[in-house]
């Protein structure tokens, strides 16, 4: 049996945030792969269904009609091999932020971490920031704000300790950060992650593993119906918490 490995067509070049919609083309078969937003909305899926029940393993997905060159690529057959982005990089779409990129950390412990490391060693703590600093101000100087909340167990742990010390670099960049004592939390609807929101449409949830590890990879949802409520939690969180410069320890 032929290796299954799906050739990309190409995909929507004004959906930045997500590289999504796209097209793809099995080739050992000549079927067709569709990346693109579920519709959720029971109006649309009730009209569909009057032409064809949509099956508990079926889903109806929604492409620009932008995308119809592509579309009449994959029908018509194409040469070459072709490439997208790929997931894109935190850096990346802190760049296409144009207003807004928020950040909501939950975790009392996070790694791996050389800075905390050296820290616990007897060192200093610090370490070559220059490349944040340069993303943040980036982002600052175009006149996107940028927030940090920071939800933390009392009493904090060592990590935590270590990561306050060190935040006087995130505020000198342009970050506007805040801390909330989880007690504090109580009644907000949060969500199961940390995660980073940008110009509030996109959310990039991001993972730690059992051993505070750093999981690689996002988990991103643009949904308006799942976003309102990250906007909302992380306002509540925002104007509980307080300001870097007067969260002592």
């Amino acid at each position: 049996m032929s290796r299954f490995e799906p050739a990309f067509v190409g995909q929507d070049p004004e959906s930045s945030d997500e590289h999504c919609p796209a097209v793809f083309i099995d080739p050992n078969t000549g079927d067709f792969l569709f990346q693109g937003r579920i519709i959720t909305n029971p109006t649309i899926l009730e009209m569909i269904a009057k032409h064809g029940a949509i099956a508990s393993d079926e889903a109806v997905v929604w492409l620009p009609a932008r995308m119809r060159q592509l579309i009449l690529d994959a029908l018509n057959g194409f040469e070459g091999t072709r490439q997208g982005h790929g997931s894109p990089t935190l850096a990346e779409m802190l760049a296409t932020a144009k207003r807004s990129a928020v950040h909501l950390e939950m975790r009392d412990l996070y790694g791996p971490e050389p800075g905390y490391d050296d820290w616990l060693a007897g060192g200093d703590g610090r370490t070559d920031r220059s490349r944040w600093i340069g993303l943040v101000s980036d982002a600052v100087n175009r006149g996107v704000k940028m927030r940090r909340a920071r939800i933390v167990s009392e009493p904090v742990s060592d990590y935590i300790r270590w990561e306050h010390m060190v935040t006087d670099v995130n505020v000198k960049a342009g970050e506007e950060v805040r801390w909330l004592p989880r007690k504090k939390a109580s009644g907000i609807m949060l969500p199961h992650s940390d995660f980073w929101m940008f110009d509030q449409s996109l959310v990039a949830f991001n993972f730690n593993g059992g051993d505070s590890n750093h999981v690689p990879g996002y988990e991103y949802v643009s949904d308006p119906r799942y976003v309102t409520q990250i906007v909302g939690a992380f306002e509540m969180v925002w104007e509980r918490a307080t300001p870097h410069e007067e969260f002592h320890l």
